[in-house]
């Protein structure tokens, strides 16, 4: 087990704060954890998440040994984007979950990046190596992959921070009448079925912009960018105005176009890499089923 030792010397603040920015390899959430498994302690004490520094406090800190990923490395094609040493960018298709849960051991994007990259940070724990974020199994499009975990943390602080660009296509039910719009609704789990998310008074600050891009008999294409980053958050805002996201099995009517889930993708993608500084961006064309129902709508088929 490895041992990290820090000195108090004139910082102040809550102790997980303090050493989050004193060592900058290790995420906020890792020390959280570490305190809340007794992992760390000051003057030879174990201490409360919630203690608060002094000076000549001697912090001793021991690092646990890495757990054996008990998740299964499978050969499942990639597309990747863009790779070097310390980021990956994936195009994801539609169908396809990102890291296993209790319904989903295997076939996820976790299962496929352990096959194909050596190295990926530790952050997120053995289930989910790598991912900095996430973007639903039926959406498809571009997500960025940590290689290590100071290149984890400078994403996650992009992410954080609301400096990092995301721009999503959706193909939604109705007709929009104004050109731009943003949404600003809290979000949180809903009350009536704990697999949904709802716009709730008291939910997490939830801001997505919209742009129309085409308009079809009973449809609106728009293009939306994420302000912040809640679960379905996308889907849950376009149901909260009245719009649903086409195909939605979840949000979405009963009656709706025929596909392979919400048509919904991830389009662009953008973040300042974590060693160069140097603002990336990419994109990822539609996927052939959404582009060819658009081009239905458009002959009006």
């Amino acid at each position: 087990m490895k041992q990290i030792n820090v000195k108090i010397k004139q910082e102040k603040g809550r102790i997980d704060k303090v050493l989050s920015e004193l060592l900058k390899d290790h995420s906020r959430s890792q020390i959280q954890q570490w305190l809340k498994d007794q992992n760390i302690t000051v003057n030879g004490e174990i201490t409360r998440p919630n203690y608060k520094v002094k000076e000549n406090d001697d912090i001793n800190i021991n690092v646990p040994e890495p757990e054996e990923l008990d998740v299964l490395a499978e050969d499942i094609p990639l597309e990747i984007v863009y790779e070097d040493d310390d980021v990956l960018v994936i195009n994801k298709p539609q169908g396809m979950v990102v890291h296993p849960s209790a319904g989903h051991q295997n076939g996820t994007l976790v299962n496929a990046l352990l096959y194909h990259i050596k190295d990926l940070s530790s952050i997120n724990g053995i289930i989910r190596p790598g991912i900095v974020h996430r973007i639903d199994k039926d959406t498809s499009g571009l997500l960025m992959v940590a290689k290590n975990d100071k290149a984890h943390i400078a994403l996650a602080e992009q992410l954080k921070d609301k400096t990092s660009l995301r721009k999503y296509i959706a193909l939604v039910h109705g007709e929009i009448s104004h050109d731009k719009g943003e949404i600003n609704a809290p979000i949180g789990r809903s009350k009536n079925d704990r697999k949904m998310q709802a716009v709730i008074e008291g939910g997490k600050p939830a801001v997505t912009h919209f742009e129309v891009l085409e308009r079809f008999e009973g449809y609106t294409l728009l293009q939306l960018q994420l302000e912040t980053g809640r679960t379905h958050q996308i889907r849950v805002h376009m149901k909260y105005i009245g719009f649903p996201v086409a195909g939605d099995p979840l949000y979405g009517p009963r009656k709706t176009l025929k596909g392979n889930g919400q048509f919904l993708h991830a389009e662009v993608l953008g973040f300042k890499h974590p060693t160069t500084g140097q603002m990336m961006v990419f994109e990822a064309p539609l996927p052939d089923l959404f582009e060819k129902t658009l081009d239905k709508l458009r002959n009006n088929d």
